[in-house]
């Protein structure tokens, strides 16, 4: 019977932060799962999802209840490597933590989840019901893996589903939705001494971006958890020449929807604001929805979260709350059509504060620690 050694986790943690899967080559992550499931006589099935970017998907057991457990490969760009002190891609331990880009989010959470269902296999603990591990690609830009796994059927019969996302001090069961969007204005070059020549590209990308941020961040519909839309204008671009009328200028919003206020909704502004510029104003705005995950609403009533919380008490000594979120994570998509009572969370063994940035650790006890709570988590889901 396979029971992992500290040491056996720390390594097999080593070998996928070395894999440097920055929004790609998720495969290589894929690959070694794989083959680490295979050494325990564990299936698993690697999907496509792009040419060069995949899902993999292993299960163990049979029946009900189906217990979802999901985590994805990618990880965020390291950034500036000299505000570093380690190699992003190298795992390092120092002061009981262990640094690495993806320590935290989320491969700690992802290798946990495995080593559950390892030894969960080992041990033929798991005598009733499934346990369906979905790695998924790209959450981090666009979440295409998770909107793969929902169009193929993979989460028709689940009856449970947690993310491994770092969040070990709150419990996460609802958090808002997420809508990119490419607000591209064109106009007409001209020499700046004679603007009436062209057609300034700029001016009503601007109207149009303070017009439609005070129509969505002035709404005051709010959801009882998560608030209120948030609409920003993150990225701007224009012109090539000072003194050259721009023919063309960009824009990219990112919105964090509520079910009161939601994705189609958002879109049907956008689109209705650059029809009504395009007709008065004779503008040339086009809108592009790059992106549109929406918003995950539950009501954290379950036989799930209250076990969950049990086994921080008992693992960690911590009393942990349960919230809502701003983030985003890949159950935007694998709920899609699920209802409100459907038993979801977040929670997996990094800080939801060190997500993205510089530096990026979890500590060493945690991650060592985890499987170990998952698998009497999924042990309690199981029992009759």
């Amino acid at each position: 019977m396979k029971k992992f050694t500290d040491q056996e986790k720390i390594d097999l943690l080593t070998d996928i932060i070395a894999m440097k899967s920055v929004n790609e080559n998720e495969i290589e992550v894929a690959n070694y799962l794989k083959d680490l499931f295979n050494q325990y006589g564990i299936e698993s099935q690697i999907i496509p999802v792009t040419d060069t970017r995949v899902n993999l998907v292993a299960e163990i057991g049979s029946g009900s209840p189906v217990i979802g457990i999901s985590g994805h490969m990618d990880v965020v760009t390291p950034g500036n490597l000299d505000e570093w002190e380690t190699d992003p891609f190298e795992l390092v331990e120092k002061d009981g933590k262990l640094f690495g880009r993806g320590t935290n989010d989320m491969k700690g959470g992802l290798l946990n989840l495995a080593i559950a269902m390892i030894e969960l296999k080992e041990s033929q603990a798991l005598t009733n019901g499934t346990l369906r591990f979905l790695a998924t690609t790209g959450e981090e830009v666009g979440a295409a893996g998770s909107k793969k796994l929902y169009e193929e059927g993979y989460m028709d019969d689940v009856d449970y589903l947690w993310v491994a996302e770092p969040s070990v001090d709150v419990i996460i069961y609802s958090h808002k939705g997420s809508l990119n969007f490419k607000i591209t204005s064109l106009g007409e070059a001209a020499h700046s001494s004679m603007p009436e020549k062209g057609y300034n590209a700029i001016n009503p990308l601007m109207e149009y971006l303070l017009e439609v941020d005070k129509i969505c961040n002035t709404d005051p519909r709010t959801n009882e958890i998560l608030n209120r839309l948030v609409m920003s204008t993150t990225i701007i671009e224009g012109g090539s020449q000072v003194n050259s009328i721009p023919d063309k200028a960009v824009a990219q919003i990112n919105c964090r929807t509520i079910p009161e206020f939601d994705n189609e909704e958002v879109i049907q502004i956008f689109q209705d604001l650059a029809k009504k510029y395009n007709e008065e104003k004779k503008s040339k705005i086009e809108v592009e929805v790059t992106m549109s995950l929406p918003s995950v609403f539950t009501t954290g009533q379950s036989k799930m979260i209250d076990l969950t919380k049990e086994l921080a008490k008992k693992y960690f000594d911590k009393e942990v709350t349960v919230e809502g979120s701003t983030g985003v994570t890949d159950a935007s998509n694998l709920l899609r059509d699920k209802g409100p009572d459907f038993p979801f969370m977040m929670f997996g063994p990094g800080e939801t504060k060190m997500a993205h940035k510089v530096n990026e650790y979890v500590w060493k006890d945690f991650y060592l620690k985890f499987s170990d709570l998952y698998k009497d988590l999924i042990l309690g889901l199981i029992e009759e």
